[in-house]
C-alpha cells in the first residue's frame, strides 16, 4: 500500500487506499465503505495509471492526517470533491 485516505460522506465512512505494482507499472485502488446504516462494501477498481495514481497518492500526501474521516483540510476537500460531512 503506497497511501490511504478517509472521509465521512452522509455519515458513511469512505477509505480509499492505493496499491502500486513495480512490475506493471499501475495502482489499484481498494475502497471499502462502512455505511451509516451498518452494512459494509468493498471494491477494487484498476488498471488505474502511474500518472492518474502518482497525483492522487501526492493530493493524499499533503494531509497530515488521512486516517481522520473528520478531517476538512484542503487536500482531504478536494480528494472527496468537497462531499464530505
Amino acid at each position: 500500500m503506497v497511501a490511504s485516505i478517509s472521509g465521512s460522506i452522509q455519515g458513511d465512512e469512505c477509505i480509499e487506499s492505493y496499491f502500486f505494482c513495480q512490475h506493471c507499472g499501475v495502482y489499484t485502488v481498494e475502497v471499502y465503505w462502512d455505511m451509516f446504516s451498518g452494512d459494509e462494501k468493498a471494491s477494487v477498481h484498476g488498471p488505474v495509471s502511474k500518472a492518474e495514481g502518482d497525483a492522487q497518492v501526492e493530493l493524499i500526501g499533503q494531509c497530515s492526517r488521512p486516517w481522520d474521516k473528520k478531517c476538512r483540510c484542503p487536500a482531504h476537500l478536494s480528494y472527496f470533491g468537497e462531499s464530505l460531512d
